[in-house]
């Protein structure tokens, strides 16, 4: 009695899923090997099973160029190692992060043009009261920063003011105490006692008075009674006393 045909569909059965697996797969093999020998044919052969186990198999000595080989038949050119695969993809992140850093410049750039009042056009009236609001606080914090800076400037005036006219009233007392001294009489114990009067007539003749002497002639025996007292009379012109009296023969 012959085999009859099998019908080709999934196997419900798990072990007899299993097993005929493990049948054909040995037998696919077989005709790999075979075929790669019998007709000097370069095979490359892979099986997933359904638990995800590799059963691979390769007529040369060298999977991943037979591998390259068919990307370079299929695609036109060679599989890209891993080397170059990892510099394919860092470059194509720098020109990523390029075009990211491009795009927030020329935003930065178009909204200092629109702070400046300019390329005003393609924005909506929704975009312009947000420019409005955004302009209004740049200028209340400018506003805030000038009235501190001013604030700061007088706070430092005035405390150099303070401190000048402190300096000035140290100087003014310094200068009246050494005026004070030097005005000051010089009292000296070993003085003699007439010291006084004679500062005194000093400052009598520096004031404008003088003393002057009567000349007298005196005739006969000295009197004590006949001399006159010393005048102090004022400073003017030089006036001659003389006395009256007789000449005797």
């Amino acid at each position: 009695m012959g085999r009859g045909r099998v019908e080709l569909k999934r196997i419900e059965n798990k072990i007899n899923r299993q097993v005929t697996f493990a049948k054909r797969r040995n037998g696919l093999l077989k005709k790999a090997y075979e075929l790669s020998v019998l007709c000097d044919a370069e095979l490359a052969l892979i099986i997933f099973s359904n638990k995800g186990k590799l059963y691979e198999f390769c007529s040369t000595s060298s999977m991943p160029k037979t591998l390259e080989r068919y990307q370079s038949c299929s695609y036109g050119e060679p599989a890209e190692t891993g080397a170059s695969a990892k510099e394919k993809a860092l470059e194509l992140s720098s020109q990523q992060e390029y075009l990211k850093l491009k795009a927030r410049y020329d935003a930065l750039q178009r909204s200092q043009r629109n702070l400046l009042g300019e390329d005003l056009g393609p924005l909506n009236s929704k975009e312009l009261e947000a420019l409005e609001r955004q302009l209004n606080s740049s200028l209340k914090q400018i506003r805030l920063t000038r009235t501190q800076t001013m604030l700061n400037t007088l706070t430092d005036l005035q405390r150099k003011e303070y401190m000048l006219n402190e300096t000035n009233s140290s100087l003014k007392q310094r200068l009246f105490g050494e005026h004070h001294q030097m005005n000051a009489p010089q009292w000296n114990p070993n003085a003699p006692d007439n010291l006084g009067y004679a500062q005194q007539a000093t400052q009598n003749q520096g004031d404008g008075f003088f003393v002057q002497l009567e000349p007298t002639l005196q005739i006969g025996p000295y009197n004590h009674e006949a001399v006159a007292p010393m005048d102090v009379v004022a400073a003017g012109p030089s006036v001659t006393n003389y006395m009256h009296g007789r000449w005797l023969p």
